[in-house]
């Protein structure tokens, strides 16, 4: 057990360092250092209303998405309830054994009009039996 809890250790150390350099190789990669020593006044108000806009640009895109996350969660939430009434509204309850004889389920299924009496029995074919001598010992 020490092992592996050593092992994990070692794991979630190594993955929050990667995390680290991750995070910087990204910042490297989107913001530019900014070299502010030696410019004027004015250059510096310039570079200043370009962070400003760039700024602006990167929130409005983070609000459209946070919009579009906001509409995309009610629109879950309400499918998720119209599913529920739905699964509510056409619950089925268990069905029991019941003994029906064959009289009354053929007049279920036609109706009270047909009068059709259904004897099983004189369908049957008839057999009749031979008359066999018996065999007695010899």
């Amino acid at each position: 057990q020490s092992l592996m809890l050593a092992k994990a250790k070692e794991e979630w150390d190594q993955e929050i360092v990667d995390k680290q350099a991750e995070k910087e190789r990204y910042l490297s990669e989107r913001v530019t250092p900014l070299h502010t020593s030696g410019l004027s006044l004015s250059q510096l108000q310039d570079l200043c209303r370009e962070l400003h806009e760039k700024v602006e640009i990167v929130d409005e895109e983070r609000y459209d998405i946070e919009a579009k996350c906001n509409h995309n969660t009610r629109e879950i939430k309400d499918l998720k309830i119209k599913v529920l009434d739905l699964r509510g509204k056409f619950k089925r309850p268990p069905l029991r054994r019941v003994r029906v004889s064959a009289d009354a389920m053929l007049r279920a299924l036609l109706g009270s009009k047909h009068k059709v009496s259904m004897d099983l029995r004189a369908n049957l074919k008839s057999v009749k039996k031979e008359d066999t001598e018996k065999v007695g010992d010899w």
